[in-house]
């Protein structure tokens, strides 16, 4: 008998296994909104032309591909710096941040909560309830105990902003908190500037550990305003991590490129947790690759192409609200009374309030694939869609 004959078969992967079932759906009438992958309005993966541009330029002068330091390329590191920080920070400037360029948002996340789980290994996490799908494994698999703090308020579709600072209250000194920078995964709502100010000052007060996930900035408000609970952080003295990303920013979905800051108490401090910080990343996959960190750094640094990147953002941006605004009419004039929620919503994503069985429905009956929690990706509709999207929902949200 195999050695590998006990083990069972593992559960689809709850958001990329929509996209399977979506592919072997047969229905003409099928919506994947399942991914969060940016489509443009023909449903496609667009490349950006900043992108296309910086790989020109890339290949013009091809070079060897050795072994990169295992924080990554310097010029990666200090871009992505400047584009968290805003230029000219002090806390940068200071050396008591440290970036090192990892596999994507995700291998961000992991790096930090290998690196955190070292150093504190009876730290506890809370996430937001609800929350995206992979950090329950990532920081589980890292060795955290993991609970939840409220977050989304069902009744209006908006944050819970007092059940929020309650739960984070609760919390023993040392604990993790992981906050969403902007952009909401899975619900699409943000704090605001003074409700981040709160935040923040709870967080100092009961001295716990700000972890940052930002994998969408730019597409809230604007890359200067979508990091202002980070860059509060930064200015206050905390000592926080952040995990960014640019697959989605930069449609580099495949290129896996995003990055760990830390922000320490001092340069001394900071050198030494930069030390602990690369051997997670030994541990992990060494380090990192070559090609998609080169377009980053190359379209950042590079006035013009960082022009074009901004510009490009800001029309994905506005795609995605007037795909809000459509969605949102479509329901209405299906009878839906309440569609405050997808207009009030941010980012790629809207929490349609929907159970999992309802979710399921809409899958099997209307072929529309959402996620069980009720996520759906707006960033999917298009203006040959949103008709159908609108009408199948409203035959389930309340009227």
């Amino acid at each position: 008998m195999s050695l590998f004959a006990s083990i069972e078969q593992a559960p689809a992967d709850p958001i990329l296994g929509i996209t399977d079932a979506f592919k072997s759906d047969p229905s003409a009438d099928k919506v994947n909104l399942g991914i969060g992958v940016y489509q443009d309005e023909s449903g496609k993966l667009p490349l950006m032309d900043a992108v296309a541009r910086a790989e020109a330029i890339i290949a013009e002068t091809p070079k060897p591909r050795g072994y990169l330091p295992m924080d990554g390329i310097p010029e990666f590191t200090a871009a992505t710096k400047e584009l968290v920080f805003g230029p000219g920070n002090e806390a940068v400037a200071s050396g008591r941040i440290v970036t090192l360029q990892s596999l994507a948002g995700t291998g961000a996340l992991k790096i930090g909560a290998d690196f955190l789980h070292r150093a504190f290994p009876a730290a506890r996490i809370l996430f937001s309830d609800p929350t995206w799908d992979n950090h329950s494994a990532i920081y589980a698999g890292a060795g955290f105990e993991i609970d939840y703090y409220p977050y989304y308020d069902r009744a209006t579709g908006g944050v819970n902003f007092p059940g929020m600072l309650e739960g984070i209250s609760a919390a023993a000194p040392g604990t993790v908190v992981l906050l969403h920078a902007c952009c909401h995964n899975p619900s699409g709502c943000d704090l605001t500037p003074a409700q981040w100010a709160q935040v923040l000052d709870v967080v100092a007060e009961k001295q716990l550990v700000p972890f940052f996930d930002m994998a969408y900035q730019g597409f809230a408000v604007g890359p200067e305003e979508d990091p202002v609970g980070v860059r509060l952080a930064a200015e206050r003295g905390l000592l926080f991590l952040v995990a960014n990303s640019y697959s989605k920013t930069f449609g580099l979905y495949g290129e896996r490129v995003g990055a760990l800051s830390i922000g320490c108490t001092d340069a001394t401090e900071a050198k030494r947790v930069l030390s602990r910080a690369k051997l997670s990343v030994r541990s992990n996959y060494s380090n990192p690759p070559t090609h998609g960190a080169s377009i980053v750094s190359t379209v950042l640094s590079t006035p013009e192409l960082r022009a074009s990147w901004e510009a490009e953002v800001a029309s994905y941006r506005d795609r995605i609200a007037n795909m809000r605004h459509l969605l949102a009419e479509g329901l209405k004039a299906n009878g839906v009374a309440n569609t405050d929620f997808v207009t009030n919503q941010r980012g790629m994503f809207t929490f349609t309030g929907l159970s999992a069985e309802q979710m399921q429905t809409l899958r099997g009956e209307y072929h529309i694939y959402g996620v069980d929690n009720g996520r759906i990706c707006v960033a999917a509709i298009n203006t040959r869609n949103v008709e159908y999207v609108a009408q199948s929902l409203a035959k389930l949200l309340p009227r």
